[in-house]
């Protein structure tokens, strides 16, 4: 296990007891499994985008707050995050890559670098939305996002402000990788 992973089943850990909340109430929280969880926090599996995204809105977070914690963890300080710094996590159902961009600091502002296979999708409810606003910057290839009912189908520059928060599809339809970037601002500490 690498280095971001394991401080993610750490940082995922400290959050669920920071809210004193058992393996079961997350559990019933978020509609993933009791083993699952335990078997995340403990290192023994790496959990996907979906299923991160579903832990971190039962535990009342963003799941860029969640993964950004885990970078902290890392011990990175600054107000520059060089490249070669830059913490990548991998979804290992989809290949999806989550690049931080922005340093470790206490900025409200947070950039992010997406890398979507072709053909690969990634859903997120509603919950993983909640304090924040963002936008999604298209640098190269096809992104189809599903904002709730509504449906964008956006090209390489073209950028989306998110709406309200509502449940949400990450769908490259083209035989190209997707890059792009995701800008955030938290609208709570």
């Amino acid at each position: 296990m690498d280095q971001l992973s394991a401080s993610l089943a750490a940082t995922l850990q400290a959050a669920r007891h920071d809210r004193d909340l058992s393996v079961n109430a997350l559990a019933e929280r978020s509609g993933v499994s009791r083993a699952m969880i335990g078997k995340i926090e403990r290192g023994e599996a790496q959990p996907t985008a979906v299923l991160l995204g579903r832990l971190s809105g039962a535990l009342g977070m963003t799941l860029s707050e969640l993964v950004a914690r885990a970078e902290q963890a890392e011990g990175d300080e600054g107000r520059v995050r060089r490249s070669a710094d830059q913490p990548v996590w991998s979804d290992p159902a989809t290949g999806y890559r989550r690049r931080a961009v922005s340093p470790a600091t206490e900025s409200p502002l947070e950039l992010v670098e997406v890398e979507l296979p072709p053909g690969a999708s990634i859903s997120y409810p509603a919950d993983a939305y909640i304090f924040k606003t963002q936008q999604l910057w298209i640098l190269s290839g096809r992104l189809r996002f599903h904002e709730g009912d509504l449906v964008h189908d956006l090209d390489a520059g073209d950028c989306l402000e998110l709406g309200a928060p509502a449940p949400t599809t990450f769908h490259n339809p083209a035989t190209t990788v997707c890059r792009y970037v995701v800008a955030l601002v938290k609208t709570r500490s």
